[in-house]
């Protein structure tokens, strides 16, 4: 398909709470959004990148920036673009794995609006809801947080991940085990902030019956992993280490983990997203949909992720409420511990445009040169 024009939209949407961890504290999303047009439609993508370069390197002004400078002219050179011509056409562009992924998502959610296929049919989803967990953050007192998550139980939510950090970490998850118990489903996200020297005080947490620990050490010490896996007994999850499939292979090959948390903008897109899914399924390495604070937009394709055959854990798909108390399209709404995937064609949900150009703080169309 061609395309007509390229807008770069930039919006900032208010959390209902502040959310900490181990790297920073947001209040709010300073979001990048992507709206492509084509001659049959229009398709939107979300950029996941932070504020500034604390999860990744990647932050949202330099996503906006290599989009406009080096991305978009190597997409309007393509004569006849299809989404899955779009790895291709920007590999000459080293990294920025993040602004790839949302200019990918876009031009998918246009061929797919004009094919009628739905964003979950075209990836190979199963489900037609996906079970939901809830990313918890770290509290100034342990109290606050066990009314946290005395409160996500209470909506409904099937699984609970705690961020930690050295100095929180043993207690609070004490805690959380002795007032709700055993059988909640409770895991941990360290967001790199642990070394191999910690492993010692990280086996203290094989007694509180963890799903897993997501991330411990650095994204850049996949064989620090592997020794920690020999350590520890809970299982170790991989996050912001894997930027590829092709990571994802070497680190299961290397014992680095035996879980592995998939996040569509972390490996440039969701078809690259669907090939490290597929890497984990033959190698029965069970997958989970790790989240980013997204708008609806970015909710909505990963639901649709979600669904597939290979995510057996819940995500961090949470409903729009968690995050937000108004989200830029129609709301995802928890029941029964579940959200539906949408079946409408492309991403399967309608953007607010009122309530979008009221947050806007800049919008910059670009096309062809």
């Amino acid at each position: 398909m061609e395309l007509i024009d390229v807008e770069l939209r930039r919006i900032r949407l208010p959390l209902v709470t502040p959310f900490r961890t181990s790297f920073g504290v947001e209040t709010e999303r300073d979001v990048l959004l992507v709206r492509v047009t084509t001659p049959d439609a229009q398709g939107w993508g979300e950029c996941v990148a932070g504020s500034e370069p604390l999860y990744s390197s990647e932050h949202v002004d330099g996503a906006q920036l290599v989009a406009r400078e080096h991305l978009l002219p190597r997409l309007f050179a393509v004569g006849d673009l299809a989404a899955a011509g779009v790895a291709g056409a920007l590999a000459p562009v080293k990294g920025h794995q993040m602004a790839k992924a949302a200019l990918e998502m876009a031009v998918l959610d246009a061929e797919l609006r004009a094919a009628g296929v739905s964003f979950g049919a075209h990836l190979g989803a199963v489900r037609e809801a996906v079970d939901c967990g809830v990313s918890v953050g770290i509290f100034p007192t342990i109290p606050e947080m066990l009314d946290q998550v005395a409160g996500y139980l209470a909506a409904g939510y099937k699984r609970v991940k705690l961020k930690i950090e050295p100095g929180w970490d043993v207690a609070p998850l004490r805690a959380v085990r002795e007032r709700f118990g055993d059988d909640l489903l409770l895991q941990v996200d360290a967001n790199t902030a642990y070394t191999l020297a910690d492993a010692p005080h990280l086996a203290l947490l094989d007694d509180l019956g963890l799903l897993l620990i997501e991330q411990p050490l650095a994204e850049d010490d996949i064989p620090g992993h592997a020794e920690l896996a020999k350590v520890v007994k809970t299982p170790i999850c991989l996050d912001e280490s894997i930027v590829s499939a092709r990571s994802a292979e070497y680190a299961i090959a290397i014992g680095a983990c035996s879980i592995i948390n998939i996040k569509a903008g972390r490996v440039g897109g969701y078809l690259e997203a669907r090939r490290a899914h597929d890497v984990c399924v033959e190698r029965r390495v069970p997958v989970w949909c790790g989240g980013m604070l997204e708008t609806g937009i970015g909710r909505a394709a990963n639901v649709a992720l979600a669904a597939l055959p290979g995510f057996t854990l819940p995500g961090d798909t949470s409903a729009s409420d968690r995050y937000f108390d108004r989200d830029i399209t129609e709301p995802f709404v928890l029941h029964e511990g579940m959200l539906s995937v949408p079946t409408a064609p492309g991403l399967g949900v309608a953007v607010d445009l009122e309530y979008l150009d009221a947050i806007t703080d800049s919008v910059e169309v670009i096309g062809p040169a």
